[in-house]
């Protein structure tokens, strides 16, 4: 195994600090069974925890759908999108066929209780049949309009349980967009709690379930020499990055009524900048964590609308306009770069440089922590001085999920020549097991009852309430106050507004490579 300079303590590695709860025995019950999103990543994510044993024994899946076909025909449409999108393949045919002998099929439509109680019938029959013990985990695969009449419908056919019932439990599992805006976040978390606990409400981002993404928390917290530096007396400036290579695909309609802003960074982004700014927990139980996720959120520098000029870059990339579904004056951003800070004692004055994008050089999800430069050169000469580049810690997200150090060295030889090296710690090379993907991980959470690597309330509508501001002013100001959209090329680094954007501040992005 390839290590590239790194040992591991297999030992270690090997006595887990704690143990992950067994999930308990549950029906799964998917609304919008037959849409992208069942097909792409929910039952491909369940076959492969059926592959590695993590399934309860007791288990079941019900696909709920306007157009769900009877049990065997969805069956075999199920296998042929698994074939097509699992992270294993081919497809264990044993192991598929004891999972697909435990999905089962209730059609009916999201705006007719009838439906609602057609699935609570099934659902009996299903614990009798699977022997799911009453537990129900509810997916809305659904666009976000109909959250609040599957919620109602649930409850008024008494498919939702007492959250203080300790005989068996009900957990929802809603999608982003966790509304649109500040006001219709706040509508949503009102019907939600007004029918279901706090702890019954799973508000999904899938950001969160990456293995890297956790592994912020243990690579800052589990490493003294890290978390001392972590800190505005050692960091200079911290950056973000989210870029896609593709473009909107097929969605034209539904990123044109969305945009960067709110498909990127009101979830993912600031939730990856919350772990990365937070104070250490008291513990890691999933409310104490979010706890502290919360507070940073709440610590962000509002943006005024006399700062969105200078603190935000707006983007769209070339020939968005002729896309499907695209209004072809548009002005919806498919690219966002801009500076936040955190305003506490650890982080104030570092600038959090935030960038995100579609079509652009390549995919790639990243935080690199840029160090302050060495106080005083030692070796006297300008030339050699200039070529001391800041220590860079980056953690590489996706793809190439890893851990990387720059720092500088002395090339071999007599002369004084310095150059910049990196030390690289990467999963693929140093695990012989395969990551989760991260919707394995996040059912598999929610089964077992822990939130932690879900949103709560209130992180929700503070992240509203920070991004708000900037696209009411880009929707309602003209372009001397929201500042232009610029355009640039597919496959390129963006536009080079951005780039003037962070060179104001002396600084420059890392390349998307």
């Amino acid at each position: 195994m390839d290590t590239r300079g790194f040992e591991f303590d297999t030992e270690l590695e090997q006595a887990p600090i704690s143990r992950a709860k067994l999930p308990d025995c549950c029906a799964v019950v998917i609304f919008g069974a037959t849409g992208d999103l069942s097909k792409r990543k929910l039952v491909p994510a369940l076959y492969n925890l059926a592959l590695d044993g993590a399934l309860p024994r007791r288990f079941a899946v019900l696909g709920v759908s306007r157009t769900v076909l009877p049990a065997d025909g969805f069956r075999a449409e199920l296998r042929a999108s698994t074939e097509r999108f699992s992270r294993t393949r081919p497809l264990d045919d044993k192991v598929w066929e004891a999972f697909a002998r435990r999905i089962e099929t209730c059609p009916g439509s999201l705006d007719d209780l009838a439906s609602f109680e057609r699935v609570r019938e099934t659902l009996e029959k299903v614990d009798r049949d699977h022997g799911t013990c009453g537990n129900r985990l509810y997916y809305f695969a659904t666009p976000p309009k109909h959250f609040a009449q599957t919620l109602g419908n649930l409850r008024d056919a008494g498919l939702l349980a007492d959250p203080r019932a300790a005989e068996r439990w009900t957990r929802v599992i809603i999608e982003k967009p966790f509304g649109r805006d500040l006001a219709s976040a706040r509508e949503l978390n009102r019907i939600a709690t007004d029918i279901l606990d706090e702890s019954q409400i799973y508000r999904i981002d899938h950001y969160l379930g990456k293995e890297t993404v956790q592994n912020i928390l243990v690579f800052r917290f589990g490493n003294a020499i890290f978390e001392q530096m972590w800190n505005r007396r050692s960091v200079d400036h911290v950056q973000i990055t989210a870029a896609e290579e593709i473009g909107i695909e097929r969605r034209g309609k539904f990123y044109d009524e969305t945009g960067v802003m709110r498909d990127f960074v009101q979830n993912h982004l600031l939730q990856v900048l919350a772990l990365c700014a937070m104070e250490q927990p008291v513990s890691f139980r999933a409310d104490d964590i979010r706890d502290e996720k919360a507070k940073v959120l709440r610590s962000l520098r509002p943006i005024a609308e006399s700062d969105v000029v200078s603190h935000v870059v707006r983007g769209q990339y070339q020939g968005y306009r002729s896309e499907d579904g695209v209004s072809p004056d548009s002005i919806t951003p498919t690219f966002v770069a801009m500076k936040a800070f955190v305003d506490n004692w650890r982080w104030q004055g570092v600038p959090f440089y935030i960038r995100a994008g579609k079509s652009l050089h390549k995919r790639i999800t990243e935080v690199s922590f840029h160090f302050h430069p060495v106080p005083f050169c030692l070796f006297g000469r300008d030339e050699v001085c200039q070529l001391l580049q800041p220590n860079v810690l980056t953690l590489r997200i996706q793809p190439d999920e890893g851990i990387f150090l720059r720092f500088n060295t002395k090339v071999p030889g007599d002369d004084l020549s310095v150059s910049a090296v990196r030390m690289d710690f990467n999963y693929a090379r140093a695990f012989e097991r395969p990551a989760q993907d991260a919707y394995e991980r996040l059912l598999l959470d929610c089964m077992r009852g822990d939130a932690t690597l879900f949103s709560r309330k209130d992180s929700v509508e503070l992240a509203w309430s920070f991004v708000d501001p900037i696209l009411e002013t880009w929707e309602r100001s003209a372009s001397d106050i929201a500042g232009p959209l610029a355009v640039y090329e597919p496959g390129s680094q963006g536009p080079v507004e951005a780039d003037r954007f962070i060179g104001v501040d002396g600084r420059r992005w890392d390349p998307i490579r």
